[in-house]
């Protein structure tokens, strides 16, 4: 059965995702730059708090993947840490600037990560050559590779999505960037074995004094009293679609799986 991986910027997001049935999250921060690494109080809570596999991302700085020996040394140190603090996986790329991967370097992060299953993230899709660099991550025993399928959402990118699936011998093929519940049986009918969603809404701010023209970040229009969190009756909506196809019964009630069939049937437009 296809496994649902959920993104939470946040703990709290994780442990909604959690409870909403995800199998597993990855943790980041900063949800503008498209994911960086966390502190190390949320890695802590964390991992003491949430029961399913967190996958923790590695990644120093939004932009590019080619890094600098000083941000490449911050990564060696953060998973380090992410090992010693006995996560199961961690979520990390690096490419050179010729927009090949940085073997030498994969190798180090590798090194440092045995044993956890390590995700190539969508380093993957800034690549230049995405068959010789699924290969090399084969070699390097790379557990999974987040990909959008070299396209911007991976929808538009599923057909290499399910041609580099269909390479059984090496890194599961996990689709993101833009996997939601409408789009959802579109990756299952093509066989996908892992998807990531943010499963995300916008909330407003619990603020009730709201100070107009300030914004704390360099895009100006952001709008300070409004934020990104996971939606619990998504991630749960995915993961009963998912069981569906499984012909696997969600853990729910006969009510309230009627009603879960219900609210597929209304988002879906099915």
């Amino acid at each position: 059965m296809p496994t649902l991986e959920i993104c939470c910027y946040g703990l709290d997001c994780a442990l909604a995702a959690t409870q909403a049935g995800a199998d597993r999250i990855e943790l980041c921060a900063a949800p503008q730059e498209g994911g960086l690494t966390t502190s190390l109080g949320v890695l802590r809570e964390a991992r003491s708090q949430i029961s399913i596999p967190v996958h923790p991302i590695v990644r120093p700085r939004s932009g590019d993947f080619c890094y600098s020996e000083q941000e490449f040394k911050i990564m060696l140190s953060d998973i380090a840490q992410i090992r010693d603090m006995g996560f199961p996986g961690v979520v990390t790329g690096i490419l050179c600037p010729e927009g090949l991967l940085d073997k030498p370097r994969m190798q180090k992060l590798m090194t440092v990560a045995k044993g956890m299953a390590v995700t190539f993230h969508r380093a993957f899709d800034l690549c230049s050559n995405p068959y010789r660099t699924y290969h090399e991550l084969a070699e390097l025993g790379v557990a999974r590779i987040l990909t959008s399928g070299q396209q911007q959402s991976a929808e538009a990118g599923i057909s290499l999505l399910q041609e580099l699936t269909a390479m059984a011998a090496g890194p599961i093929i996990m689709a993101g960037a833009g996997v939601r519940l409408s789009n959802l049986p579109k990756f299952l009918d093509a066989g996908i074995k892992e998807v990531h969603s943010s499963a995300s809404r916008q909330v407003p701010s619990a603020m009730r004094y709201c100070k107009a023209g300030v914004s704390m970040c360099s895009d100006k229009m952001a709008d300070e009293y409004l934020r990104t969190e996971v939606d619990p009756s998504v991630v749960e909506a995915m993961q009963t679609l998912i069981r569906l196809q499984g012909d696997v019964p969600p853990p729910t009630t006969a009510d309230h799986h009627s009603h879960r069939l219900d609210y597929l049937s209304g988002l879906t437009g099915n």
